[in-house]
């Protein structure tokens, strides 16, 4: 296989020219793909792909187990391992989720163990719009001061799918079964990756509730100011999305956000790889 890799930003994302993702491909090149992902600091775009739903689940699941999603009114009939992402009604049934994960957040990141991987895969996209945002948290936790380092090490936060069902999903209620389903989680607040060895900072907007240990308005305060600073825009790359891009974030050392600023019609597949 004979790829190119250009770097998109100097803190995160890289997209790699040539590689074909229909066609199976050997261990030497999968285990290229795998180590260019990971150093492009967890954001990888593949351009005009031609996959079909049976050959982005093949290729996704070379990474790992694929994750059934609890709101599984929108995934894809007959694949029960693809998420739909869409804007688009017929016959008024919805075509996908719609503005699906327009905050910040790690997919997933309320399930133990959590997500490794997502790979959207961008079928009808809007002419302007739709961008998606992405943050390193390599980047974010590397940029702290060693005081607040060390404060945070050892601590534990609660990530909660009924968190976000009461904030980022209240238009969209989730029922009692799916919140059954999706029993609130706790993760360090500072992890190590586990392929990379660099450390991260595992909180989000969407999905992370409080600090374990801490009164509410002093865990509120830090979550908050740790919300900010990770956002930065120094932490940031941000993706114009094209048809037939396939987008592979690593949601161990990202966030992302999707911004619903478009009109035109959309709809994409997502796979999600989870860890363990």
């Amino acid at each position: 296989m004979n790829v190119t890799v250009n770097y998109l930003s100097p803190v995160l994302g890289a997209e790699m020219i040539g590689a074909d993702l229909s066609h199976a491909m050997d261990g030497a090149d999968f285990a290229r793909i795998r180590d260019a992902w990971l150093d492009s600091n967890g954001v990888m775009v593949f351009r005009d792909q031609n996959l079909t739903p049976d050959q982005h689940v093949a290729f996704s699941r070379r990474f790992g187990k694929l994750e059934k999603h609890v709101l599984a009114t929108y995934l894809l009939p007959g694949y029960p391992e693809i998420y739909r992402v869409s804007n688009k009604v017929k016959d008024g049934v919805p075509q996908g989720r719609e503005k699906a994960g327009t905050y910040w957040h790690s997919d997933l990141s309320y399930m133990n163990p959590p997500a490794l991987a997502s790979l959207l895969y961008g079928i009808e996209i809007p002419p302007i719009g739709g961008d998606t945002l992405f943050c390193s948290l390599y980047a974010a936790y590397d940029a702290l001061s060693p005081g607040m380092k060390n404060l945070l090490d050892g601590l534990t936060a609660i990530h909660d799918f009924a968190y976000a069902s009461r904030g980022v999903f209240k238009s969209e209620k989730a029922s009692k079964e799916q919140l059954d389903a999706t029993p609130a989680v706790e993760h360090p607040v500072v992890k190590t990756h586990p392929e990379t060895g660099r450390k991260i900072l595992f909180v989000n907007p969407g999905f992370t509730s409080h600090i374990i240990g801490l009164p509410p308005e002093e865990g509120r305060a830090l979550l908050d100011f740790l919300f900010k600073h990770m956002t930065r825009t120094e932490f940031l790359y941000r993706h114009q999305w094209a048809e037939r891009d396939l987008v592979m974030w690593d949601n161990r050392c990202t966030m992302h956000y999707a911004i619903a600023d478009y009109e035109d019609d959309r709809y994409m597949h997502r796979t999600t790889v989870m860890c363990g």
